[in-house]
């Protein structure tokens, strides 16, 4: 336990720096706008790209825990979308509903791979960046769905497969696979370069979620918004740990798979929110509290399952 959260202590002092420096007056404000549109756009791509390019398909381990996470997001999203009625006739509204949905079932990839390039070196790295190509599009494509249908926006499906396919994340991680599959050489210069974007990329986006939590607005949270903090932090990673060990998942591949399903949701969600008339504000206050509460329920849950998976 003490191993684990030394391990990931160095990420949240990373989150804590960006909530510190964001509301110092060091800092430009409209500095953080291009941060994180720099992250999302650039860095991260390129990190997914060399992940993805380098990575070892062969291994039948990885693959598998690619499948398991998969089945444990058709699992979660299919309880939420079962519990619509019940949410409904308990007064929440369906901009609400999309935010609580989004919340529970989005993960934060920059702290997954962070924390498990911390923990495991290149192996977490490799699997965490594997698990994010095969959920990827399945997860942006079902939140999106969701958001269209029960936040009063128009349905617009074109709209949908066009944001899916010009997912940057989305992007970057299909011609990681293509260029590794294949077999198409990089040059060696061009591919440092994306080398060291990705050795940014990892820092700097903790920095941007830190710069992107908005403390005001979990102080007094609804309770819908803590049942986010539960959906997320404690039902996903059960849901993901029940699925791998059904699929014969064990040792440090179990844990790396409840740590993508164990962190907080991601930030980029909120914009999505705002776009396509979600709950913005609870999505805010939800993401917030999420990032506080994971400090424990990640050195927990990383902890409780490899006690599990050691037998």
């Amino acid at each position: 336990m003490l191993i684990v959260f030394q391990s990931v202590l160095p990420i949240f002092l990373l989150v804590l720096l960006g909530v510190g420096l964001k509301r110092a007056p060091i800092i430009n404000a409209d500095f953080w706008d291009g941060l994180e549109q720099c992250s999302y756009w650039v860095m991260f791509p390129a990190l997914l790209f060399s992940t993805m390019a380098k990575a070892d398909f062969s291994n039948t381990e990885t693959l598998t825990v690619s499948f398991a996470a998969i089945v444990s997001v058709f699992v979660m999203s299919g309880g939420l979308l079962l519990a619509w009625p019940l949410l409904r006739n308990l007064r929440v509204g369906g901009p609400a509903y999309t935010s609580l949905f989004q919340t529970a079932t989005r993960w934060n990839a920059f702290m997954a791979l962070a924390i498990a390039a911390k923990t495991y070196g290149q192996q977490g790295l490799t699997m965490v960046g594997l698990v994010m190509a095969a959920i990827i599009i399945p997860l942006n494509f079902i939140n999106v769905t969701v958001l269209l249908w029960f936040s009063g926006h128009d349905r617009n499906y074109k709209a949908i497969f066009y944001r899916v396919c010009t997912n940057p994340l989305i992007v970057s991680t299909a011609l990681g696979i293509v260029v590794n599959v294949a077999g198409i050489p990089i040059y060696e210069p061009v591919m440092v370069a994306v080398d060291l974007l990705s050795q940014a990329s990892l820092s700097l986006g903790l920095i941007t979620v830190g710069a992107g939590l908005r403390v005001m607005d979990a102080l007094k949270p609804r309770p819908i918004t803590l049942l986010a903090v539960f959906l997320k932090l404690i039902a996903f990673p059960i849901v993901a740990v029940g699925v791998g060990a059904l699929c014969g998942i064990q040792g440090s591949a179990l844990v790396l798979l409840a740590l993508s399903a164990a962190v907080p949701t991601a930030m980029n969600g909120y914009l999505l929110a705002k776009q396509l008339n979600g709950d913005a504000d609870m999505y805010a206050a939800a993401a917030t509290l999420q990032v506080v509460a994971s400090f424990l329920t990640i050195p927990v849950v990383m902890t409780a399952v490899a006690y599990v998976a050691a037998g």
